[in-house]
């Protein structure tokens, strides 16, 4: 169908009976078309051939008749110098979807549930990285800029953060590496900029230093004291015990995998002494989490009572996951064995052992977690001219 387009026909014009569309082609401008749908839509194309083949090439239904008919004209004077304008924005529309932005954006799209502490990653990333590389493309981000961006962390931020964005990073990139057919990951070995040694901590509280946090948590009148006190007593990580749920525990904790760093499951018996920490805390109205100040959510802003804590206690120097570290040792000291005190980590066995011995172990565990409770209690009420003796059990 041809006409001259007019703003009165761009009003009134019509699909043809029985048509999902009609193209009404501009007798004024040829190649120029009015798109209009069997719904009323309306829109500009513009047909051309390029390099032997018919391009039909959208333009913006939003502009005005005269600007549209402007943009095809200059669409067709880039035919006449040979060129393809819409292989052109096809090229560029998928240059904007492949950029480091871009790719990132993708990641915690599809893998952001999956992930422990999402946000933070996402505000170092937006913070330290996709200022300086985000509108590159991801092909063209090279192993420089990346040693360029960590001196710059490293310069300002310190070593640590360094590392941590390194870390972010080589995920994704791993990741868009492994949907690529061509894609490789410029991050290789040796780019970080601690050593494993100096990243390792070794700190773990000694008697007194335990006495004096459990002392000053019992006067805290808020959630973070009690989960201080349950941390040490199931050496569980931070937030595997503040998102731990009522639910989650019938005879025992099981904590699901999703919130333990294996991704599987892991049973945690609780001591008499971790259960009477449960009790200690009041149920807000009908919610399900144990360590919470509303009833609705979790447990959060930790710097804040762990400033006030240290301030307490007089415990400076000391991080929450330490308590886990004191744990372990507490296991040892205890007696307990050391498959079964890793056991009740949750970390790994290696070698055959691991591979074969499938067993549970859930009594040993159970027991192991008693004597850490009575290790604990020895150091919070230490008697006098009394020898502790380990159990060889």
């Amino acid at each position: 169908m041809r006409a001259k387009l007019t703003p009165q026909l761009l009003a009134s014009a019509k699909a043809e009976p029985g048509a999902n569309r009609t193209i009404v082609w501009d007798t004024s401008l040829p190649s120029f078309g009015l798109v209009v749908t069997a719904a009323g839509h309306r829109s500009y194309v513009v047909q051309y051939r390029a390099n032997g083949r018919s391009r039909r090439m959208a333009i913006k239904a939003t502009l005005g008749l005269g600007e549209a008919r402007k943009e095809a004209r200059a669409i067709l004077g880039k035919v006449a110098k040979d060129r393809d304008p819409l292989a052109e924005r096809r090229k560029a529309e998928a240059s904007a979807d492949n950029t480091l932005q871009s790719v990132t954006e993708k990641y915690f799209q599809r893998e952001g549930k999956k992930l422990r502490r999402v946000k933070e990653r996402q505000r170092t990333l937006a913070r330290l990285v996709l200022p300086r590389l985000g509108a590159k493309q991801i092909e063209d981000v090279r192993r420089s800029d990346i040693v360029s961006l960590l001196d710059r962390i490293e310069d300002e931020n310190g070593a640590a953060m360094a590392d941590h964005t390194l870390a972010y990073l080589r995920i994704i990139l791993n990741w868009h590496a492994g949907r690529s057919d061509d894609y490789r990951s410029p991050i290789v070995r040796g780019m970080t900029r601690l050593k494993a040694a100096e990243q390792a901590r070794d700190r773990i509280l000694d008697d007194d230093e335990i006495r004096k946090i459990w002392r000053a948590t019992g006067e805290m009148k808020n959630a973070f004291g009690p989960l201080v006190r349950f941390l040490l007593l199931t050496a569980t990580r931070r937030d595997e015990a503040a998102r731990i749920r009522r639910s989650e525990i019938n005879g025992e904790w099981v904590i699901p995998g999703a919130r333990f760093k294996s991704k599987r499951d892991h049973v945690a018996p609780l001591s008499k002494a971790a259960k009477a920490v449960i009790a200690s805390v009041p149920v807000i109205g009908d919610g399900d989490f144990v360590f919470t100040h509303d009833g609705k959510r979790p447990i959060a802003g930790f710097s804040k009572f762990k400033t006030a804590l240290d301030k307490a206690s007089g415990v400076k120097e000391w991080r929450l996951h330490d308590l886990r570290r004191t744990a372990r040792s507490l296991l040892s000291r205890a007696g307990i064995n050391s498959d079964i005190a890793e056991r009740c980590l949750g970390h790994t066995i290696r070698g055959v052992r691991g591979v074969y011995d499938r067993h549970a172990y859930l009594e040993e565990k159970r027991h192991a977690f008693e004597a850490l409770a009575a290790q604990i209690e020895r150091i919070l009420h230490p008697k006098k001219n009394v020898i502790e003796l380990r159990d060889k059990r």
